[in-house]
Formats: structure tokens, C-alpha cells, sequence
């Protein structure tokens, strides 16, 4: 049975906290894992997590701060510690590639699997694959930083009253979704467009046009909200959002299911960024985060 949901690992932005571990976040998507932004102590996270090293085929970086990056090293150990069978392909920005390089060959091991470097540059696909396309989007941060954007295909929904109307019933209903035609009933006459799912990863940014790129339509969003609205002025300064500007940004493009993130270490009640979040007017499904919780992403509508 396909699963796609999201686990938190954790949730602390700059510093972790006595609660709060640096970043780490895995969406399983069907049969695939993705790492996002592995700071330090995602090793540990994962085996509190139930999370394997088999579990990852794509590890995306934001950017290269280390409460995102420094868990790499332990993450990139562990997968060839583990000898997993599989390749696993690294997305990170290109500017940050000596980073990279200094955390994977950080001390010595053996080299037993296959890892695939593919940097981002500029905004674009990064990758399209039978289950999801995955994009790039440059966001507004004092480093170079990118927000990762996936994209399922569109299918059909069968639509059985349609079918039952044109006498297709049993075996012909396969042979019509194979071939797209059968006498002279066409797919389109007895089916409707079934919006593939959207999933985007926003991290470390001000707003910007990539925010609102990388949000727009999406059935999960998951944002850092580093501040609360009354430190607005130190959002802007170090590159960051606050509840209130990550709900709204996710409230215009008509997101489905909102997850707040990477919380400064300055706050100690996670209710008051849910306050600020619906008072922004946010009315979809909302989830402060917390380390090592797992949040569904939306059925299709």
C-alpha cells in the first residue's frame, strides 16, 4: 500500500533546544524517501523514527547553514555503512558544492553505494520520475538557498455512471485506460481529470516570488516560521519568515494542509504560532510541528 507522509525530525532553527532537534524532515512518497535539510543529529532522529537508511533515495539541501546541512555527514556514513542497494542522488545548492564535499569526505569510510551529486543553479526541474516531478525554486536568504517543489502527474478519475451509460463494463474498462479509445468511446468521454498531488519545502527565506512559486495550489506545504509577527523586524533582517507571513503566503496559493517549522529558540509555546497563523486567515488543516511527528499528506480530493 502506497504511504506519502511527512516525518518530522526535527524542528529547532540555529540551535537545538532541550526539545527541539536541528532540522530533519522525511517525506516517504509511495516507495521513495526524501531527506530534506539533515542537520545535525538526523542520524539519531531517524532511529528514533523508525527511519532506515534504505528508506532514502533523494537527499535535498536548502542551503548550507549547519543547523540544514551538518547532519550529512553521519547520513551519508549511514548509508554506506548500511550498504544500501539502491542509487541515492543529493540536490544542493552549486554554490555551496565545497561544503558538500568537506561534510561527505568529512572523516574516512568505505565507499560502498552509489551517491549522485545534481546541484541546483537557476529554478527548473531538477528531476521527473513516473511518480513525481521534483523542482527548484531560489528563495531570498543571506546564502544562496533553494525550496524544493513536488509535482504528482495528472490522471483520470473513472467516472462509473458515464461507463454504465456506454455499456463498458468488466475487462473493457482496463483495455479503454490502455489504449484511450474503444468503439468509438473515448477515455475523455467517460472519465475526469484527477489532479496529481503537490507537495513543496520551503526553508530559510524572506518573501519572495519563489515562496509563492513553490506554495501555489499545494496539498502540503511545509514553511519555516522562524519568528512570531512581533519580531517582524528581525524576520526581515536575518532572512526569515514569521507565522503570520508563512500562513498568509500559504492561505493565497490555496494550500491544503499548512506545517509551521524551524521555531527560534527565543520561543517556548508552540500555540501562539497556530494562534497567529489562523489570525493571519488561515482556514485549511494546520500542524505546528514537533520533533519525530508524522503528519499525512491529504487524501486527493
Amino acid at each position: 500500500m502506497s504511504v506519502r507522509e511527512l516525518v518530522v525530525l526535527g524542528t529547532a532553527s540555529q540551535v537545538p533546544t532541550r526539545h527541539r532537534n536541528h532540522n530533519g524532515y522525511l517525506l516517504r512518497w509511495d516507495g521513495e524517501g526524501i531527506l530534506f535539510d539533515p542537520g545535525e543529529g538526523t542520524q539519531r532522529q531517524m532511529l528514533r523514527a523508525g527511519v532506515a537508511a534504505h528508506d532514502l533515495n533523494r537527499i535535498c539541501v536548502t542551503h548550507f547553514h549547519g543547523d540544514h546541512s551538518l547532519g550529512l555527514a553521519g547520513v551519508i556514513q549511514r548509508i554506506n555503512l548500511d550498504q544500501v542497494p539502491h542509487e541515492v542522488t543529493a540536490h544542493y545548492p552549486r554554490s555551496g558544492k565545497r561544503f558538500f564535499d568537506r561534510l561527505r569526505y568529512a572523516t574516512a569510510y568505505r565507499e560502498t553505494v552509489r551517491l549522485t551529486e545534481v546541484p541546483v543553479a537557476a529554478d527548473g526541474v531538477l528531476a521527473a520520475t513516473p511518480g513525481y516531478t521534483l523542482e527548484a525554486r531560489r528563495l531570498s536568504h543571506p546564502v544562496e538557498s533553494y525550496g524544493y517543489r513536488l509535482t504528482e502527474p495528472d490522471g483520470r478519475r473513472m467516472l462509473p455512471e458515464r461507463l454504465a451509460a456506454h455499456g463498458i463494463e468488466g475487462p473493457d474498462v482496463g483495455r479503454l485506460q490502455r489504449e484511450g479509445v474503444l468503439d468509438g468511446v473515448t477515455l475523455e468521454d467517460v472519465s475526469e481529470v484527477r489532479r496529481g498531488q503537490r507537495f513543496a519545502f520551503v526553508m530559510d527565506t524572506r518573501l519572495c516570488d519563489g515562496v509563492h512559486a513553490l506554495a501555489d495550489g499545494c496539498d502540503m506545504l511545509v514553511i519555516e516560521s522562524t519568528f512570531l509577527d512581533e519580531d517582524t523586524g528581525l524576520a526581515v533582517e536575518h532572512g526569515h519568515l514569521t507565522a503570520g507571513q508563512a500562513a498568509r503566503a500559504a492561505r493565497d496559493a490555496g494550500v491544503r494542509h499548512l506545517v509551521l517549522t524551524h521555531f527560534s529558540q527565543r520561543y517556548s509555546e508552540p500555540e501562539e504560532f497556530e494562534r497567529q497563523a489562523r489570525a493571519a486567515g488561515f482556514e485549511g488543516e494546520l500542524t505546528v510541528a514537533r520533533d519525530l511527528l508524522r503528519v499525512p499528506v491529504p487524501k486527493r480530493r
